[in-house]
Order: C-alpha cells, then sequence, then structure tokens
C-alpha cells in the first residue's frame, strides 16, 4: 500500500500585478535595431502586453517608449507571432502608472 500527501496545485496569477487595459500606440527597440511601433493592450506597474509589427522572441530585451514615461528596458516573457508579454526590469513609477492609465485607458477619458 501507498500513502502520500496530497496538496492541490495553486492555479494564481503569475503577474506581480494586476494588469488594466489599455489601447496606447508606443515605441518598441529591439536589440539595438531600428525603432518600430507597436501598440500596447494592457499594462501593469511590473510589465505588459504588446501587439507588434515584427515577431519578438522571448527571452530578448526590448525598449519601450512611452508617452510621459519614456523608455523602459524590458524582458520579453512570452510572445506568439506578433503578441508579447514582457517584464519591466524595474516597476513604473506608480503615479506615473496612474496617470498614463487616466489618459490613455478605455472609457477612463
Amino acid at each position: 500500500m501507498f500513502a502520500a500527501e496530497f496538496e492541490p496545485a495553486q492555479n494564481g496569477n503569475r503577474r506581480g500585478a494586476p494588469r488594466a487595459p489599455l489601447s496606447l500606440d508606443a515605441g518598441l527597440g529591439i536589440g539595438g535595431l531600428a525603432r518600430t511601433l507597436c501598440k500596447v493592450v494592457d499594462i501593469s506597474i511590473s510589465g505588459a502586453r504588446l501587439q507588434s509589427y515584427s515577431a519578438l522572441k522571448k527571452g530578448s530585451t526590448i525598449w519601450l517608449t512611452l508617452p510621459d514615461i519614456g523608455q523602459i528596458a524590458a524582458d520579453v516573457m512570452w510572445a506568439d507571432d506578433y503578441v508579447a508579454g514582457c517584464q519591466f526590469h524595474r516597476p513604473l513609477d506608480p503615479a506615473a502608472f496612474e496617470d498614463l492609465l487616466e489618459h490613455h485607458a478605455p472609457g477612463m477619458r
């Protein structure tokens, strides 16, 4: 006879902070290559989901340029063709994050 303890798997959110929907055009720099445009479709203090015109690769470092915040270094955590999730190297300033949502989140105007 076998005996074992059972502990259910945690099915929680892997993100460090909750994301808010957003519709924001931003600049995207990849590995020192020419900049391109992307759309930020959701964002948190610690990361964002992007739609890009260039395929992004998991594990690459990008530079995201957000209005009123400037350039932010981020790592691509997952990528599926032209949609990717990234984690910022440093969390956004909470006041700057709230201002970004106030001006660019759907229904917040």
